[in-house]
């Protein structure tokens, strides 16, 4: 099926092509070509993760080619369901680079088994990995839309309104989306964490360990509790909750690839787990 995800790499490539173009010339046949064409690769690379975990026999993160194709179909799949909800055409500019970018390194990466098959056989884990990206992506969405947001507020500040103000929308649905974005996320990683200790005690005959990996992934969820309490609370919105959004991916990237790198731990080095 290695065919199969190249033409889905292909297509996600165009797409991000004529997101791009709908982002200069504004003309709708653009934005709806670029979202046909997400649509299309998003079916074909279900269709080649499908194929993939069939002929490994369990989830496909054994390594982090895999894990990146996983990342790259969990936030194309959480971008359409919020394109699809709340008609913001625009997220694209932001999703389609992201998952075309992560695509693209998934091709150039060798493909070698790092983890012990029968370690992923079990459906705990299969909760677990799954909530966990879907949680994950929702929070890469998030950020993209805090960018956006303080670009439409720097667009609305400015006396002349440059080139973002008519292309992005209004900056109270930007707000409200990135906080949709947000409660997805969290409630996400929530029954992840919530599954990947349930599966650690059966696997390791412990809930908790202070690996690094659990370490960090506590702090995202503490990070992104905070922020939720915040909002709830105190009524953070606008440009605090963008910015926010933003600082909060970065701590969810480093809990994602930099603790795998640089800190050892019983979790894969180049899986999701």
């Amino acid at each position: 099926m290695e065919s199969v995800f190249i033409l889905a790499t292909i297509i996600y490539v165009f797409s991000c092509v004529c997101y791009f173009g709908y982002l200069f010339f504004q003309k709708t046949v653009l934005q709806r070509i670029a979202a046909g064409l997400m649509i299309a690769g998003f079916a074909l690379h279900t269709v080649s993760l499908v194929a993939c975990g069939v002929r490994a026999g369990n989830f496909p993160v054994n390594n982090l080619h895999e894990t990146l194709s996983v990342t790259a179909w969990a936030v194309a799949a959480v971008f359409l369901a919020f394109f699809f909800k709340y008609k913001l055409k625009i997220l694209g500019i932001f999703a389609a680079p992201l998952i075309t970018l992560t695509m693209i390194v998934a091709n150039q990466i060798p493909k070698p088994i790092s983890q012990d098959p029968q370690l992923l056989k079990s459906w705990w884990l299969a909760a677990h990995i799954t909530t966990i990206f879907f949680g994950n992506a929702a929070f890469a969405l998030a950020c993209g839309l805090g960018m956006l947001y303080l670009l439409q507020e720097s667009a609305i500040k400015k006396k002349t309104r440059g080139f973002f103000f008519s292309r992005l929308p209004s900056l109270d649905l930007l707000d409200t989306t990135g906080y949709a974005c947000i409660v997805v996320g969290f409630s996400m990683i929530t029954i992840g964490l919530i599954t990947g200790v349930v599966y650690a005690k059966a696997i390791w005959g412990r809930f908790w360990s202070w690996d690094p990996k659990e370490v960090w992934s506590a702090i995202t969820w503490l990070f992104y509790a905070a922020l939720l309490h915040e909002r709830l609370t105190v009524g953070w919105r606008g440009r605090r909750m963008a910015i926010m959004a933003m600082i909060g991916f970065g701590v969810l990237l480093f809990t994602f690839f930099g603790v795998n790198f640089l800190l050892k731990g019983h979790h894969g080095t180049f899986t999701a787990i």
